[in-house]
């Protein structure tokens, strides 16, 4: 996802993912994990069954993708799948954007000796393929995309991911995590992490439904935004963005609705991540919903920090959930379009929210 939008992480949910709940390391088709580049995220501490059986899988293109073994040396140039690969306890050899990844995704952190393989959707080929890799993890929608045609004319396997799903974005989460733990023979470790995604959606329901029930108006909006050349916009996250979707998940109601879109949307709605635009005066539409949206990543005197203009805002002000104190403000170091470690913690970010506006 080529945005800039990001929680803090508030804690992280953890499982025993042990090697016994895949198999044990010595049988035919289970091979110890140790001649793959190993991560330090939480759970990877043991040793990790994996795989050795060719892999064929249909990619999120619905390219056939053949490797007579499991993946042990990925490439990956996007930010939600480099997580991914990181939480199945397999660094990558080359990342794309690291040092904007580690500016904006806390969720996983990068290996210290990953290749720098250039910007997510403009990779740096030589770095990338000097890096070698056993499989190259691209993110894109576009079947003609250029990137991806110049991968396909050598001879290291592409996997391409769908990142977001307008329909279902927490199901689309899961699938590309189990994607790519089939690509790296680490099946059972995705089934895990994603178990860990929906025991954490059950419990953090359970956790704030008096809270929600106890609010003024279920009704929410999540937010975030730019100034570019003194202009403000607004990015309403609507029904088929990922951030919605997990708080209809916690019993919250999204206020940016297809008719307020047509009345007060300015750019369209992004058919993939279900992010639309509007002007500050857009806001009026939602009325009285809680107001929650991701911070600015400048200095609050910078003049491109659209939090400091959007507040100096007089109808910023006057908004209802303004004056009542029903707005949240999320950290911009979580990742809003993450893999599940990542919407891990913005549950737990929403916790807090929630937490905030109902004092």
């Amino acid at each position: 996802m080529k945005l800039t939008r990001v929680l803090a992480a508030t804690g992280v949910m953890t499982l025993a993912l042990t090697a016994a709940s895949c198999g044990t390391t010595d049988s035919d088709d289970e091979a110890s994990s140790s001649d793959v580049p190993t991560s330090n995220a939480e759970g990877c501490d043991g040793d990790i069954a994996t795989s050795t059986d060719p892999v064929s899988l249909t990619d999120g293109l619905g390219r056939t993708v053949e490797l007579d073994q499991p993946a042990k040396r990925v490439a990956v140039l996007e930010w939600q799948e480099m997580e991914d690969a990181i939480s199945l306890c397999v660094d990558p050899v080359a990342v794309a954007s690291p040092d904007s990844y580690s500016r904006y995704v806390s969720a996983e952190k990068l290996p210290e000796d990953a290749v720098n393989a250039g910007e997510r959707g403009e990779p740096d080929f030589d770095a990338l393929y000097g890096a070698d890799p056993d499989l190259i993890i691209l993110e894109t929608f576009d079947p003609d995309d250029e990137t991806l045609k110049k991968l396909e004319e050598r001879d290291v396997p592409v996997l391409v991911t769908t990142g977001a799903d307008t329909d279902d974005q927490i199901g689309n989460v899961k699938d590309v995590m189990s994607m790519i733990g089939e690509a790296t023979g680490r099946s059972a470790r995705a089934d895990e992490l994603n178990q860990e995604f929906d025991d954490a959606i059950a419990a953090t329901k359970e956790q704030v439904a008096d809270t929600v029930a106890a609010l003024p108006t279920n009704k929410f909006l999540y937010m975030d935004g730019w100034v570019e050349s003194g202009n403000l916009t607004i990015r309403p996250y609507t029904s088929g963005a990922l951030m919605t979707q997990m708080g209809e998940q916690l019993g919250l109601t999204s206020a940016w609705t297809d008719e307020v879109n047509e009345s007060y949307g300015s750019g369209g709605v992004d058919e993939q991540y279900g992010l639309a635009q509007t002007d500050i005066e857009g806001l009026t539409a939602v009325g009285d919903a809680n107001l929650f949206f991701s911070g600015a990543t400048q200095a609050a005197d910078d003049p491109e920090n659209y939090v400091t203009a959007m507040e100096k805002n007089p109808i910023w002000n006057n908004l209802p959930a303004v004056k009542d104190g029903r707005t949240a403000q999320f950290s911009s170091s979580l990742w809003t379009a993450g893999g599940p470690r990542s919407c891990i913690a913005l549950l737990d970010a929403y916790v807090e929210a929630l937490d905030q506006i109902s004092k």
